[in-house]
């Protein structure tokens, strides 16, 4: 095997959804590793088991950032086996900028920041919550989780019009009940930010009880903005469940209905 065959096979292998069982063996094995990644870091803030099982819990750590480092590696190595990175300079400075590689990157940064420098214990801890990124690597393998960022870009603009609508009515409903119940709980409701607190509790319908209308116009409003906020901040749950729909029937119009695989298309 050559230079350029093992950088084909490489980028099989570390790429997800190629490769073959091979590839599919690895892209299982890093979502494994993952996993028990985030696991061990919501175990390290638990003091008693921090202290028995420090040992273990640094071994995984070192197990982890080693790996993922060779995948980073890897992808970074042999991108250029695609055609939108194929610059082996300007190619690979590009795709190590792309949000899943500065994940990646930031995935195994608090190692290397943490080993090299001397840093305080706050700051050390700090590094070290920052792992729980690792989390978001996980997209990189997940289809269904693409496909959420796919339905996000497709429907923004439907979802940004439903942002400023919940917003615009957030405002709106603060100020009302701003008028009616500061004089009768000035403590409490003394100044229209300090009412959005209510007002977000109220429209999300949360309702911590820690600020409530006493006013009997101020109960008639929260019930009536009560039902409102239902309403409106069902709206963004309908434009992804539409937009899923949508992404749905286009990816099963590129499958074969026998076989499940991907029909090519002559351009």
């Amino acid at each position: 095997m050559n230079y350029t065959q093992a950088r084909s096979f490489t980028y099989e292998i570390f790429a997800p959804r190629l490769g073959g069982r091979l590839g599919a063996a690895f892209d299982w094995g890093i979502m494994g590793l993952i996993v028990i990644n985030i696991i061990a870091v919501l175990l390290e803030t638990v003091d008693p088991i921090a202290a028995t099982y420090g040992r273990e819990l640094y071994l995984i750590e070192i197990i982890s950032v080693s790996v993922f480092t060779i995948e980073y590696l890897a992808h970074v190595w042999s991108i250029i086996e695609t055609r939108k990175y194929d610059n082996p300079v300007l190619g690979r400075i590009r795709f190590i900028f792309t949000p899943l590689m500065i994940i990646d990157l930031l995935a195994i940064l608090p190692f290397y920041l943490a080993s090299i420098f001397a840093v305080d214990t706050r700051f050390l801890r700090a590094m070290r919550l920052v792992r729980v990124i690792r989390l978001l690597k996980i997209a990189r393998y997940s289809e269904s989780i693409r496909s959420f960022a796919t339905v996000l870009r497709s429907q923004k603009e439907k979802l940004v019009v439903a942002a400023a609508m919940n917003l615009i009515l957030l405002v709106l409903s603060s100020s009302i009940m701003y008028q009616l119940e500061h004089n009768a709980q000035p403590e409490l409701f003394s100044s229209i930010p300090a009412t959005l607190w209510w007002g977000a509790m109220t429209l999300t319908t949360v309702g911590y009880g820690d600020m409530y209308p006493v006013t009997q116009g101020g109960q008639v409003a929260g019930s009536l903005i009560a039902v409102f906020g239902i309403g409106l901040f069902a709206l963004p749950a309908s434009i992804l469940a539409a937009g899923f729909i949508e992404d749905s029937q286009a990816t099963d119009d590129n499958v074969c209905p026998h076989c499940g695989e991907e029909l090519s298309q002559n351009k």
